[in-house]
């Protein structure tokens, strides 16, 4: 089996999935403080100064083989557009979880990210063989449970009283799964999404 903590670049027609580095730090403090992502109380993304640290946390998870992170590139402009990671991954189950993952606004909404979401779980479930992915968002999220439950994952459940967001207020968190007996049809359908006119 593949080492999932590894270099691996994903290729799509609109995005590119590379392993991150502080290549695209100045793009990235741009895009946060442009679109103001920070300000998204129910999101985890970094203050536009705490880039670069969020950067070196992200790497260092990655060397400890905790994360498999990635920068999100549109392939039509080469730029950087956001983040995405494998995360929680659980090396002996074979399970892992998309998340800590961003987009800045002209990326939101876009083919670009149920691509990214169909590569990862592709990657995972073709190559990694996982049995699982998870994915994961606060309750009040409704845009990102939204994007989720349009993949075709299943809520498993809602951890209530969860974990402390970073504002400080208690969240509670929708865990989402697909399992590997469940891709062929969730891939058909992710394929089916790519090709429809939106």
């Amino acid at each position: 089996m593949k080492e999932i903590c590894q270099v691996v670049t994903l290729e799509g027609k609109h995005v590119r999935l590379e392993l991150l580095s502080h290549q695209h730090d100045a793009v990235f403090t741009d895009i946060i403080a442009r679109d103001k992502l920070h300000h998204l109380w129910y999101t985890s993304v970094p203050e536009p100064e705490n880039l670069a640290k969020d950067v070196d946390t992200r790497l260092a998870r990655f060397a400890s083989k905790e994360m498999l992170p990635f920068a999100i590139i549109d392939q039509r402009t080469n730029k950087a557009v956001g983040m995405t990671s494998y995360m929680r991954i659980d090396h002996g189950v074979r399970r892992v979880e998309i998340g800590a993952t961003w987009y800045g606004v002209e990326a939101q909404r876009t083919p670009m990210n149920t691509e990214a979401k169909y590569l990862l779980l592709k990657y995972a479930f073709e190559e990694l063989e996982c049995v699982a992915v998870e994915l994961r968002t606060h309750f009040l999220n409704h845009q990102s449970r939204k994007a989720i439950e349009r993949l075709g994952a299943k809520l498993d459940g809602i951890l209530r009283n969860h974990m402390v967001t970073r504002t400080g207020e208690l969240r509670d968190t929708c865990v989402y799964s697909i399992l590997n007996n469940e891709w062929p049809a969730v891939r058909r359908h992710i394929e089916w999404l790519m090709t429809k006119p939106r």
